[in-house]
């Protein structure tokens, strides 16, 4: 059997992130990808034109159509626009039994705002227990919990801060941090990309060479989905964080120009070797 993940996310049209950055890195990982489309966006490498969220009822009916004839092994839930759309993809959450990966995305890689306002309650009080892991970056951090991380010291407190909302596990990625080498400030300019994975007791600290490719757009659904990935083969999670870690680095490295703005990361670097 081929391992199956099912992505909850929206579309993304330029193809670099959202479904099709899940779907790709799910092909790249060798587990069948499944998705549910919350919202359909024009987007490409400038940022995003429009936004149009799909009913509930809708998203409740692609999530029970796969989940209850094909099963799944695990869930990575992208784009939830809506306090609506939020509560009832936990709702369901709830009712599979399968590891589920969270990435609380509130803007694009443009600064596109992706998560009102409103349902940030919802996505502390509701999705974020239906965890197994949690993976904001900085900027989500700060908007669900206030903490603003300016070092590698305040990552800690940035994990904390995510687990009491109820998260198994929480990956805090660094990689708007830019840190000298052997420098723990942001403001040094930097050759590593950090990210920390914890449960609240276990530690691990996941580094990467930092890559001056500025065509890194998808770089967090890709991570996320490649955690479901190793998650759904029956990794632990420090393995799938892992292995993730280094599938995405090797995709922000190969990542290509294309159109006027910012590209896309590879999805299939492995196979370009």
């Amino acid at each position: 059997m081929i391992p199956t993940v099912l992505t909850v996310a929206g579309s993304d049209s330029g193809g670099g992130a959202g479904v099709q950055a899940d779907l790709k890195t799910m092909l790249a990982l060798g587990v069948h990808g499944m998705s549910v489309i919350t919202a359909v966006t024009a987007q490409n490498s400038l940022g995003v034109q429009g936004v149009w969220e799909l009913p509930v009822a809708a998203v409740r009916a692609q999530y029970r159509s796969v989940v209850d004839d094909i099963g799944v092994g695990a869930v990575k839930t992208g784009m939830l626009a809506s306090a609506e759309l939020v509560e009832a993809v936990a709702e369901l959450l709830g009712g599979t039994d399968a590891p589920a990966v969270v990435d609380p995305v509130g803007v694009s890689k443009h600064g596109d705002p992706l998560l009102a306002a409103s349902a940030l309650e919802s996505v502390r009080g509701k999705l974020l227990p239906a965890a197994t892991v949690a993976t904001p970056n900085l900027d989500e951090v700060t908007r669900l919990t206030g903490v603003r991380v300016e070092s590698e010291d305040d990552l800690r407190r940035a994990a904390a801060a995510v687990l009491e909302y109820g998260p198994r596990w929480a990956l805090i990625k660094g990689g708007h941090l830019v840190g000298a080498a052997g420098s723990r400030s942001v403001r040094a300019g930097g050759s590593q990309a950090v990210d920390l994975l914890t449960d609240g007791t276990e530690e691990y600290w996941l580094r990467a060479p930092r890559h001056g490719n500025r065509h890194t757009h998808g770089t967090g659904c890709t991570l996320a989905s490649a955690l479901a990935s190793g998650l759904a083969k029956g990794l632990s999670v420090p393995e799938a964080a892992t292995a993730a870690k280094e599938y995405v680095t090797g995709a922000i490295a190969a990542g290509f120009a294309l159109g006027a703005g910012i590209g896309p990361v590879d999805h299939g670097w492995r196979s370009r070797g």
